[in-house]
């Protein structure tokens, strides 16, 4: 039997019966396989480099200073120890307009780190590990930061107040991470140095580092003490990462992109599924006469199953085996996009996400494609005589139902979440019947402009279309989600983009300053002036941590949801002012009385910290505690790009806590000089340029939506397929329907001609229902996620129409070219 099996798939390949069924199953394993490498390789890093990622066996974390004490235990426990200090700063170099300025990340490190693993030094074209720091009065920096100074090994930098000398160049920081201030240039020195540079004042964001390394049993007790004594002291701002941890925010983020990815990749896979299920059913029909034969010449039904459900075993074997070949080369490209953000040396992939595609392309066979296959056993011996007898009824409800089970199976596989999973199966299913029902409506519609034009070619067309309505509803539904996935990651991408920058005001500031000491306020603005920045407002910025709301005490384990538990665990930047922001405006309660304590909560927070009026905050400012009741939310123009603050309380109750200032003002680029006077006279400053920091989040997303935008294109391929399946699975009928017509005096010419214009109205109704989705949900995205004004551009729909008309020529071509070369006499008697 199998013998025989595999002869028959052998005649089937050469007939071309089993090649679009390949090729489908081909591209659903390669969308799903291609993230499943790059997710491996990625995770494989973070697990076999957890100790460099984090540069020892286990890490502290805070944002105040370590506890020398718990530097006295780990010595106690034989444990080695280095510190690291990390915040942002400026990096200045030159003099005079001359002078470049930049935000950088600083990086104060002791002898001995990292603990585990190496820095690397640039070295000609090679890297040089070392366990070395920064000599002192050198600093080390990344390359970026050479290019953007123009400054080469050798050269002087300055740090706040005191200048460096540029020692070498880093190629790879072992414990960098993945916090957004780490992808700004790199600047590392001894962290004996860093007095002298005047950097570290009251309200600068600074975080400090204890490595620790050792012996497992010694590391895990000391995690223990550590632990029992941030508990105990109820301490904020202090985070334990250990080995097993390694770097949780990354692997956080790499979970949430492989969901994401995943969840894309399946896109493909469900179109091509539908694809497969067209195919088999095609193939089904094509195989009546000979599952008959076979029937005749004394095969048994069980037999007849057992050599078709073996041949497409042998097709689902070849075709999910090649899609894994497929997906993994595909994977490069998601590395070459992606992997950059990492910077991490990916081990080789291991074999699950191979064997993981092995089985995606099974279930999706088994699902859709093994039901139409098991209604050939159904096909009884007389129609070797009867040729004209109706194929087998299929058990349509048990197909639709196992392809449905294996749809939610491989949905909930893939998202490795409940809710996920089915909000994900909601929004295609969802998204599937809409774009059916338009489709359906707009083919209705057609009817009506049968007569509108007077040429043959035109009403044969609409005529079609109108034979074989849910074959060209499945074409338009199938080519409109793959279109409209890669309309809304690029033409629509760019509007919003656009719409963005147009919503922010023309004087929007640009140049924001932080960490402005009192003392400093008076000169400062005297600078400001004296440079044009007319009447620059500086506003007070108090750190404080939230401790208590009413009598409950607020840690990160009191909130479920991430932002809420990251904005509690770290200190709010908090402001007192007596007049009403500009750009705030009061939404519930009343503004700020200065008779007593009150707090004004922006309404994004409230909403995220379940507070609502009359709860009271407690504040803990630097051991001060400050306690007030909300008697205001506020709505923030977030567009405005001014100075904003979550939290603002009144003067009188803020007048005994420490505080800095922060201003904002717009630097037309000829006077961009003023950034260097401005670090030069007052060196603690920090300054973001804000057009920059866009630059950079800007960059990162690029990366991102490109390779998206990869795995859209397996989409768009699988759409293509649907609509090639179900030109294809009519084209027998096509044939005879083109034959009878020649015969009744139809040109070929005409026959061609109504061919492009179905394709043509497939097409560009594809098209238009993918461009209409891309501006809803770019509308629906501007409107509700990002509150900027949305103008629908003409393009969207022009590029939509276009490009939904060349696929659908494309498919057409590929899956009817011959239909018109068979003559009419061999097809009337073939009939």
């Amino acid at each position: 039997m199998l013998v025989q099996a595999l002869r028959m798939t052998r005649r089937d390949w050469r007939a071309g019966e089993l090649r679009f069924l390949l090729i489908a199953l081909i591209v659903a394993v390669a969308a799903l396989t291609s993230v499943g490498f790059f997710v491996d390789r990625m995770r494989g890093a973070l697990s076999r480099d957890a100790h460099q990622l984090l540069g020892a066996d286990l890490l502290v974390r805070a944002d105040q200073p370590i506890d020398p004490s718990w530097l006295a235990e780990a010595a106690n426990r034989k444990l080695q120890v280095a510190q690291t200090t990390v915040f942002p700063s400026m990096a200045s170099s030159g003099a005079g307009d001359a002078g470049v300025t930049q935000l950088a990340s600083v990086k104060a490190v002791t002898p001995g780190y990292p603990l585990r693993g190496s820095v690397k030094l640039r070295q000609g074209q090679a890297d040089r590990v070392t366990r070395d720091v920064p000599a002192p009065g050198t600093v080390w920096v990344d390359d970026n930061l050479l290019l953007a100074h123009k400054l080469k090994t050798g050269d002087p930098l300055r740090l706040g107040e005191r200048s460096f000398r540029i020692a070498e160049v880093i190629s790879v920081e072992p414990d960098r991470g993945a916090a957004f201030m780490n992808f700004a240039p790199r600047v590392m020195l001894a962290q004996a140095d860093l007095p002298s540079t005047g950097l570290i004042q009251y309200g600068s964001r600074v975080t400090y580092r204890l490595l620790v390394a050792g012996e497992t049993a010694q590391v895990a007790a000391f995690q223990r003490w550590i632990a029992d004594r941030i508990e105990s002291g109820k301490m904020k701002g202090v985070h334990l990462e250990s080995l097993e941890s390694g770097r949780p925010e990354m692997r956080a983020t790499l979970d949430r992109a492989e969901q994401f990815l995943a969840l894309v990749g399946l896109l493909s896979a469900m179109l091509a599924a539908v694809a497969i299920a067209m195919a088999a059913r095609r193939f089904m029909l094509r195989h009546l006469d000979a599952c008959a034969m076979l029937r005749c010449l004394g095969l048994t039904q069980r037999q007849v199953m057992q050599m078709y459900l073996l041949e497409f075993i042998a097709v689902g074997l070849v075709g999910s085996a090649l899609g894994v070949l497929v997906g993994f080369g595909a994977h490069f490209v998601l590395l070459a996009w992606l992997g950059t953000l990492v910077g991490a040396d990916l081990p080789p992939a291991g074999a699950l996400p191979a064997l993981q595609g092995m089985a995606t392309g099974m279930l999706l066979l088994v699902g859709f494609a093994v039901a139409p296959i098991l209604q050939l056993r159904n096909v009884p011996h007389n129609r070797v005589i009867r040729r004209e007898q109706a194929a087998p009824q299929p058990m349509t409800l048990a197909t639709y139902g196992l392809g449905l089970v294996s749809f939610v199976a491989l949905l909930l596989w893939q998202s490795g979440d409940l809710k996920l999973g089915a909000l994900t199966a909601g929004g295609f299913l969802g998204g599937f019947a809409l774009f059916a029902l338009v489709g359906w409506l707009a083919l209705k519609s057609l009817r009506l402009l049968r007569g509108a034009i007077d040429h043959p070619g035109w009403r044969f067309a609409v005529t079609a279309l109108q034979r074989r309505p849910g074959a060209t509803v499945v074409q338009v539904v199938a080519l409109s989600l793959g279109l409209m996935a890669l309309l809304l990651l690029t033409v629509v991408r760019g509007d919003l983009v656009q719409a963005w920058q147009q919503a922010t005001p023309p004087d929007a500031p640009n140049q924001f300053v932080l960490n402005i000491q009192p003392e400093q306020q008076a000169p400062l603005a005297t600078t400001l002036s004296q440079n044009g920045v007319a009447q620059p407002v500086l506003y007070p910025m108090i750190r404080g941590r939230l401790i208590q709301v009413n009598d409950t005490p607020i840690t990160g384990e009191t909130y479920i949801e991430d932002r809420a538990k990251r904005l509690v665990d770290r200190e709010f930047n908090l402001s007192t002012m007596t007049a009403l922001p500009a750009q705030n405006q009061v939404v519930a309660g009343k503004w700020l009385d200065d008779r007593k304590p009150e707090a004004s909560v922006e309404q994004g927070l409230a909403k995220t910290l379940n507070l609502k009026l009359g709860d009271r905050l407690r504040f803990d400012i630097g051991g001060q505690i400050v306690e007030a009741p909300i008697t205001s939310l506020r709505k923030l123009e977030w567009g405005s790009m001014r100075v904003n603050f979550f939290v603002i309380l009144n003067p009188a109750l803020m007048a005994e806590t420490p505080q800095t200032f922060i201003t904002a003002f717009r630097l037309p680029p000829e006077k961009a000089a003023l950034v260097n006077q401005l670090v030069r006279d007052f060196p603690n400053l920090t300054i973001v340029d804000i057009g920059s920091v866009v630059r950079q989040i800007q960059s990162v997303i690029d990366q991102v939506v490109r390779a998206v935008e990869f795995l859209f294109l397996f989409t768009l391929a699988s759409g293509v397929l649907v609509l090639y399946a179900a030109l294809v699975g009519s084209q027998d009928e096509r044939i005879r329907e083109a034959g009878l017509l020649r015969a009744l005096g139809a040109t070929r010419r005409q026959l061609s001609t109504a061919q492009w214009i179905e394709f043509a109205l497939v097409g560009g109704l594809a098209g238009l229902l993918a461009a209409t989705g891309a501006a809803a949900t770019g509308w629906a995205l501007a409107e509700f996620v990002f509150n900027f004004e949305w103008r629908f551009s003409p393009m969207v729909w022009v590029a939509g129409v276009a490009v939904g008309a060349a696929c659908a020529f494309i498919g057409g071509w590929v899956g009817l070219r011959n239909v018109l070369r068979h003559p009419p006499l061999q097809t009337l008697r073939e009939a």
